[in-house]
C-alpha cells in the first residue's frame, strides 16, 4: 500500500448544530458544508496534499450516534489542551492524558452525541 491507511471517516450525529458547535470549540477549527440531497455532512478542514484523514460530522436516517464501535483520533500539539476545552463545550473527558510511550500522549472524551473519539500528540 503506498498511501495511508485511513481515508476518510464519519461521525454520526443526531444534534448537527449542537456537535458542530462542540467540535469547533474543542479543535478550534471551523466545518464547512458537504452538499448531499438525502445526508448532512460537515466536513473538518482538510489539506489534500497533507499526510492523515479528514472527515466529516454526518447525520444520516437510520445511523444513529453513540455506542459505535468507531475511534477516530484528532492530532494535537499538545492533546491536554483540547481535552481541557471538552466540559465547557459540552462533553465529557473519559480518560485524561496519558502516555502511550514511544508513540507520544492520548486522551479519550465524549462528544455531545454520545461517540468517544481520542486525542493524539507527541509531547
Amino acid at each position: 500500500m503506498t498511501r495511508n491507511p485511513v481515508g476518510w471517516f464519519e461521525i454520526y450525529v443526531q444534534d448537527m448544530e449542537r456537535a458542530r458547535t462542540f467540535y469547533a470549540r474543542v479543535l478550534g477549527v471551523e466545518l464547512q458544508s458537504l452538499p448531499s440531497p438525502e445526508i448532512e455532512m460537515w466536513a473538518f478542514p482538510m489539506d489534500m496534499a497533507s499526510a492523515g484523514a479528514s472527515g466529516a460530522l454526518t447525520k444520516m436516517e437510520g445511523m444513529a450516534s453513540g455506542g459505535n464501535s468507531t475511534l477516530v483520533y484528532f492530532s494535537c500539539e499538545d492533546c491536554a489542551v483540547e481535552a481541557g476545552r471538552v466540559a465547557e463545550a459540552g462533553g465529557n473527558v473519559f480518560r485524561e492524558k496519558m502516555s502511550i510511550g514511544e508513540h507520544g500522549f492520548i486522551a479519550l472524551a465524549l462528544d455531545t452525541e454520545g461517540n468517544m473519539f481520542g486525542l493524539h500528540s507527541m509531547k
